[in-house]
């Protein structure tokens, strides 16, 4: 086990390397020169503009930068901003958590109500509370998710008040441990338009799975031996077929930050998803690779954590 963590770790490092050296490249012609926010600036002269331009290292070729901005990384220093002026570390360091406390409180909705949603289903095949599960499935995957934002904040917080119904608040100030419920109420609508979309397409591939382990001769002989229909669901259907959600789960880091993004915005969440956003309208370079280095490492973090994890909860893989 040991050995093959170790293998799967320094491959890590290398895709991440190449990673970072193609994100620094693209990141930069994408945005173009960073010293363009200082063009139509008259109180900075040009001999000024040399002067940043040196100390920023945008005078030495590209590969010499990306290896500059590597050395530094590795050290722990992610640059400056260009904007605020504030170490990017110091800036990611406030917005991390948000995001993570948006995305873990989704991904446990998601699991949840997938595992629920999904064995019902299967569970009842063909009948009208799968035939509506299969519908509303459908609608929700298919919705995109600024759409299925703006939808909930239109129901819950607008038509609710205007109602008079107890509606929901679409702000983002909940760090009030002293009250959680209100934290609660702040949560609902930003983790139901990120799990609305994963939902439908993980109860549609449980519903899948567990028709297919349904059929397999070790259930039938489970009934055979009088065993309740719930202990037949759980301990053998279930459990055999969820055991590909944990490679979809591992793979969904990137899609829930890319909705983190849309989410993050609609409700003004000061998360890692808003700071992308407003730096790269700013061209600020250096936030923006950091943010997107952050991902990928998220990634290959969590590929690592899926392929460990998948040996334990499914013992015919051996990694010998």
């Amino acid at each position: 086990m040991s050995a093959y963590i170790a293998r799967r770790l320094l491959q890590g490092l290398i895709i991440l390397f190449m990673i970072s050296a193609g994100m620094f490249w693209l990141t930069r012609a994408a945005i173009g020169d960073p010293m363009s926010q200082y063009a139509t600036a008259q109180n900075i002269s040009a001999a000024d503009k040399a002067r940043i331009r040196a100390k920023l290292g945008l005078d030495q070729p590209m590969p010499i930068q990306y290896l500059r901005w590597l050395g530094l990384a590795l050290q722990g220093d992610l640059g400056i901003s260009q904007f605020s002026r504030q170490p990017v570390s110091e800036l990611m360091a406030t917005r991390l958590p948000m995001t993570l406390w948006l995305m873990v409180t989704a991904e446990i909705v998601i699991i949840s109500a997938s595992l629920i949603i999904g064995t019902i289903s299967a569970v009842r095949q063909y009948s009208l509370l799968d035939n509506l599960i299969t519908s509303f499935s459908f609608i929700g995957f298919s919705m995109p998710i600024f759409f299925i934002a703006l939808g909930l904040i239109l129901i819950f917080a607008v038509q609710f008040k205007n109602w008079g119904l107890p509606y929901l608040p679409t702000g983002a100030d909940i760090w009030d441990f002293n009250n959680p419920v209100e934290m609660a109420k702040h949560l609902i609508l930003p983790v139901a338009s990120l799990a609305i979309i994963q939902i439908a397409g993980y109860t549609r591939f449980l519903r899948s799975s567990m028709l297919e382990v349904l059929s397999q001769d070790f259930i039938r002989t489970a009934r055979a031996k009088g065993l309740a229909e719930r202990a037949v669901l759980m301990r053998h259907a279930l459990q055999n077929a969820a055991l590909p959600l944990v490679t979809i789960i591992g793979l969904d880091i990137p899609f829930l930050l890319g909705g983190a993004i849309v989410t993050e915005q609609v409700f003004a969440w000061p998360g890692m998803g808003r700071l992308f956003w407003e730096y790269t309208q700013r061209s600020d370079y250096p936030v923006v690779i950091a943010v997107l280095m952050l991902v990928s490492a998220a990634v290959v973090i969590f590929q690592i954590i899926t392929d460990v994890a998948y040996t334990f909860v499914d013992p015919r893989i051996r990694l010998s």
